[in-house]
């Protein structure tokens, strides 16, 4: 696309909703668009070896790290329930962070929470063993998601996180940015809606920014609606850098530099 950025990395994707026969196109199509790299994000630590197993698609040209964790949508289906089962799993090089973890109270029942913020710390615990970032899920939990960062914070110390496909309000913004955490945006950026999140966005500092698909939900404008693959983020890294004041590569350089400092084990 005309303006698009270069060198970009998707924080934040979902490749195990694509099939083998597709990810090899998906991979050019995403070189062809300026993205060097994406992440494999584990939303149930049951199929931990397939988001690893994923990896085999890594590429000189277009890299393929994972994650491994437990969605909070999933956690009922969870039998690894404590952080020695989820550092086992994340004792692994291909792995890069923990997650995606947190709290949905949209979809989750009342019922749910207790568990979701129990497997939330849970992750924390074991994000903060590993040195790990932890990539987080939080959907209409903005209060309980901040108290639990700021308890676990105040009662073993800081760790590394990132707030993932952030469309949430800017006292968790605020709350993320004091505990040292990363904020990721996706596709909703561009929405014709997203006013408010986009002067979110224009608030956080650019050492704390990272792009994400999310794919494949939330294709950004001009293709919202249809299916979202990691090529993609490069529309939602042009809106980003609008918002900042920043020239496409300048935008891309920085998003990147944030992405391996978090994810410092993506070598």
């Amino acid at each position: 696309m005309n303006g698009a950025a270069t060198g970009l990395i998707d924080s934040h994707c979902h490749l195990d909703h694509f099939t083998d026969d597709e990810i090899p196109d998906l991979l050019d199509r995403a070189r062809a668009a300026g993205v060097e790299g994406m992440v494999t994000i584990g939303t149930r630590l049951s199929r931990a070896q397939q988001q690893k197993d994923l990896t085999r698609f890594d590429r000189p040209d277009v890299r393929v790290w994972c994650t491994v964790g437990t969605h909070p949508d999933h956690v009922e289906e969870c039998d690894v329930t404590d952080a020695d089962g989820i550092v086992a799993l994340a004792d692994d090089p291909r792995v890069v962070g923990i997650g995606e973890s947190g709290l949905d109270y949209f979809h989750g029942a009342e019922a749910v929470r207790p568990l979701q913020q129990a497997r939330f710390r849970a992750h924390i615990a074991a994000a903060r063993r590993m040195d790990l970032p932890l990539v987080i899920h939080a959907r209409e939990a903005d209060e309980d998601v901040a108290a639990i960062l700021r308890e676990e914070v105040e009662a073993h110390g800081r760790f590394r996180f990132l707030l993932h496909c952030f469309s949430s309000g800017p006292d968790l913004a605020r709350v993320a940015l004091e505990l040292g955490g990363y904020i990721s945006f996706s596709g909703i950026l561009t929405f014709p809606r997203s006013d408010v999140l986009r002067a979110i966005a224009r608030d956080i500092p650019k050492d704390r920014l990272l792009v994400e698909t999310d794919s494949p939900y939330l294709a950004p404008v001009p293709r919202r609606g249809k299916r979202n693959e990691p090529a993609l983020v490069a529309h939602t890294a042009l809106r980003l850098a609008e918002e900042h004041g920043l020239a496409p590569e300048q935008l891309a350089d920085v998003t990147t530099e944030n992405f391996h400092r978090l994810f410092s084990r993506a070598a």
